[in-house]
């Protein structure tokens, strides 16, 4: 459980674990690939999560050696600003998410700009475009640590190809704002993996599903292809289905 796939050598990205189960965070952390984790209200939500703050101070204890993200949930940029230093303050590995808008659709450059200069490690995250990378990389201070976190997996969904729009983001950052990460949010297939490395990424977020197909990484395809006929197999077998086939009628 302690190697990482052999199919991940010589990969420079980063891999964070996205999610809100606080037993497979656990045990993702006993992985050395595995260098962070990343959580929001909509995963702690599901999780069944009822008390904020109790879930995040739980996860510290479990995690101290790598940088967690947890989300402001605040709107109004005073309040998230005041959220925002409470979270930072749980622990030395904690990185603050913030929204890249409020609900309203304002930026959020005040909070950003605040909070980066007080070193805050941020984590912007929800966002979209390239105009927006540029709004957050003007706000963060230069001399602090941050995360720009880009939903490309979301970029996609529109039909739209992401990767020419991170690859001009981390352009942007590797300019303006070299302390600045670029992470490959919200990826859809283990492929996207190797589009985040291709275009300067340096952190992916991967929910604990889309890891457990690290496994697949550089796997033969006929050993994957035989692996798949006798899973339809099994599945049938075990099922008890059967096909009614009428008697061959003599030659």
């Amino acid at each position: 459980m302690g190697e990482s796939p052999t199919g991940l050598s010589g990969l420079s990205i980063k891999i964070f674990a996205d999610g809100a189960d606080l037993q497979q965070m656990r045990a993702l952390a006993r992985l050395p690939h595995i260098a962070g984790f990343t959580t929001n209200p909509t995963l702690m939500r599901k999780a069944g999560i009822a008390d904020y703050e109790r879930f995040a101070r739980e996860v510290l204890v479990a995690i101290s050696d790598r940088p967690v993200s947890f989300e402001v949930f605040a709107d109004d940029p005073d309040e998230m600003i005041e959220q925002g230093r409470v979270i930072a303050s749980w622990g030395r590995n904690v990185n603050v998410k913030i929204p890249v808008t409020t609900t309203a659709g304002v930026f959020c450059g005040r909070v950003i700009s605040t909070l980066s200069r007080e070193g805050v490690v941020l984590n912007v995250t929800a966002i979209m475009t390239v105009e927006q990378v540029r709004q957050v990389a003007e706000r963060l201070s230069p001399d602090a640590a941050a995360i720009v976190s880009v939903f490309a997996g979301r970029v996609a969904d529109t039909g739209r190809d992401p990767v020419p729009l991170m690859r001009e983001a981390a352009r942007l950052l590797a300019a303006s704002r070299p302390k600045a990460e670029l992470l490959w949010a919200s990826p859809r297939e283990l492929l996207n993996l190797f589009h985040a490395e291709t275009a300067g990424c340096r952190i992916i977020t991967m929910t604990h599903d889309l890891l457990a197909k690290l496994e697949n990484v550089g796997k033969d395809l006929d050993a994957f292809s035989l692996e798949t006929v006798r899973m339809f197999h099994r599945d049938a077998t075990g099922a008890g289905y059967a096909i009614a086939v009428p008697a061959r009628s003599a030659v």
